[in-house]
């Protein structure tokens, strides 16, 4: 491939900077970037964080640096699948391009749409937020509630990030709207059936579609791996998220005197609360491919 430097550093830079877009760890985005360098004939050095590369690439004495950063970081296992199909097949399929189709190559995968719609996103944190409580112990009506509060919520919080919302606010006004919507439809539901006050034991269940469950992997795998930069700044993101969504639970319970103890016994038989677990997980692992 008869381009420069400057030109083969871009493709590099770009496949990185779009894998790192995906929520991946900077190992993988590492890897990824290496790859193409090496079938594109140079070397690449890569300091990688949450959301930003820093990278110089070599040949012969000739080195070319650069920085990319993402405005946000999130996660998109399809195009991270997308991706790592392309890096895995550059070499047969990109050998005879330019670098112009390259990119437009690239261009398809970064401006293809998500494969799951705000409200589809919303039901999949409903269905896990209510598969999820009934594993810790509660509930037909801890589930109904987490699953309104949860789909509520997490509509309210992918809406926000639609429009350029800030992380902190969409994850607070998430929290928030979900532990409210909670309490709405427990109130009604102690209203029209009299259920006991003990069932608001089920409210932590509405917000737990904002734990960071794929920052906290990946910031494990990267300190792992000796990707410290990387691996702290993801740990750092994960609790912060997580401290954030805490304190607005624990503010609206205050507010509205909520005090969650434990669960009230089920009274079910051993083989039915097995099965009913089981069916539970199933959707439970359903439900994370909604988001």
């Amino acid at each position: 491939m008869g381009a420069s430097l400057e030109e083969k550093a871009s493709i590099v830079g770009r496949v990185g900077i779009l894998m790192l877009s995906c929520g991946t760890g900077a190992w993988r985005v590492r890897e990824g970037m290496n790859t193409i360098a090496r079938n594109l004939g140079i070397t690449c050095s890569a300091d990688i964080g949450l959301i930003s590369i820093e990278y110089t690439c070599f040949s012969n004495n000739l080195s070319y640096t650069q920085v990319l950063s993402l405005p946000k970081t999130g996660v998109n296992t399809d195009k991270l699948d997308q991706m790592e199909r392309f890096v895995k097949e550059f070499g047969n399929d990109c050998s005879s391009l330019t670098i112009r189709q390259i990119h437009n190559k690239l261009d398809t995968v970064q401006r293809k749409a998500v494969i799951y719609s705000t409200f589809s996103a919303a039901f999949g944190a409903a269905l896990a937020c209510s598969a999820f409580i009934f594993l810790l112990g509660g509930g037909l009506v801890e589930m109904i509630c987490s699953f309104i509060g949860a789909g509520i919520g997490n509509l309210t919080r992918r809406k926000m990030i639609d429009h350029q919302i800030t992380t902190l606010v969409c994850t607070a006004s998430g929290v928030a709207v979900a532990c409210l919507s909670y309490l709405f439809i427990f109130k009604l539901l102690e209203l029209s059936f009299a259920i006991s006050s003990q069932h608001e034991v089920g409210y932590i269940g509405a917000m737990l579609f904002v734990v960071p469950g794929f920052p906290f992997i990946t910031s494990m795998l990267d300190l792992s791996k000796s990707d410290m930069r990387s691996g702290l700044e993801r740990l750092s993101y994960a609790l912060m998220i997580t401290i954030v969504a805490t304190l607005v639970g624990w503010l609206v319970a205050l507010l509205v005197d909520f005090k969650p103890g434990n669960f009230l016994p089920l009274g079910l038989s051993v083989l039915t609360l097995m099965l009913l677990r089981i069916l539970n997980q199933d959707c439970l692992y359903a439900a994370f491919g909604f988001f």
